[in-house]
């Protein structure tokens, strides 16, 4: 049984980090920002303990986990002034699943390596609802070894766990995942927004496409929940644009031409403007009309 430290209990960290704690049957303590959030994921998994600091947290542990929401915040609990960085152990390994930019994941791994620790880029990919049902997809950069002895214990939460490649190639992999779901679910939008204009029956029409090769998991998932207009599930419009500013930052150094993705970005701006900050990515077909099942 390892000693863990878990940074950040949101949507996806509270549950992750219950699963090492139940299922990995490890000795897990917590910090998040609210304190009292941490508290309460004591009380609800009955295990563990609280910390007030990252660098509390970490210290002695063998992994290091952090789950958060940007660059800005994963430099605050490793190398900020009471970040985990300050306290942690040689020979430790800290895995970060926040989505941040590749630059951020190859400094903290040069950072971590001349201190003496390893940094394990590894974003996740499944949303709120993996993260509850430990089914999560991750994709991982960094230190083969290290990643070898992390990889049974994300294992505990998730479905597929594989490394990529150096440091930095978990994120790049995020990025492109996000490419391919933005566009997906562009073009499930408007494939919605065309059945509804055409009154065709929807409930009809998406059992016999998604038998064919226009099958995702987003119209499985998503479908009938874009058509009734409902988008609370989880992975907000600010969390994707977010994400879709990291791919195109990353584009203008890597010269990718990325047409579809730098749209995506503009239209949830949009989504934004209106309010929709706290909608899920589906509600992209918000732009096509009013539709819905009314």
């Amino acid at each position: 049984m390892a000693k863990v430290a878990w940074l950040g209990l949101g949507v996806m960290g509270y549950p992750m980090a219950g699963y090492l704690a139940s299922r990995g049957q490890h000795s897990v303590t917590v910090h998040n920002r609210t304190p009292a959030k941490a508290g309460a994921w004591v009380r609800h998994y009955g295990e563990g303990q609280t910390a007030e600091t990252p660098a509390d947290a970490a210290r002695d542990a063998d992994f290091v986990f952090a789950c958060v929401g940007n660059d800005d915040d994963l430099r605050l609990v490793t190398t900020g002034p009471d970040g985990a960085f300050k306290s942690m152990k040689s020979g430790s390994i800290f895995i970060d699943h926040t989505t941040a930019s590749a630059d951020v994941a190859r400094d903290l791994a040069a950072t971590a390596a001349a201190q003496g620790y390893t940094f394990l880029d590894c974003p996740v990919s499944g949303g709120q609802a993996g993260a509850e049902g430990g089914t999560l997809t991750i994709m991982c950069g960094g230190d083969e070894a290290a990643y070898q002895k992390a990889e049974p214990l994300m294992s505990c939460y998730a479905k597929s766990v594989r490394r990529i490649g150096a440091s930095g190639a978990g994120q790049l992999t995020k990025m492109v995942n996000q490419i391919a779901v933005a566009g997906v679910i562009q073009g499930l939008a408007e494939a919605i927004h065309f059945a509804e204009s055409a009154n065709l029956d929807l409930d009809a029409v998406m059992a016999t496409i998604s038998k064919g090769a226009a099958q995702s998991w987003q119209m499985e998932n998503r479908w009938k929940t874009m058509h009734e207009r409902q988008f609370d599930f989880g992975f907000a419009v600010d969390w994707i644009l977010k994400d879709l500013r990291i791919v195109l930052d990353e584009a203008k150094r890597n010269g990718a031409e990325l047409p579809v993705t730098t749209l995506l970005e503009q239209y949830y701006e949009q989504i934004q403007k209106i309010g929709g900050n706290r909608w899920d990515s589906s509600s992209l077909i918000t732009r096509l009309g009013s539709g819905g099942s009314a």
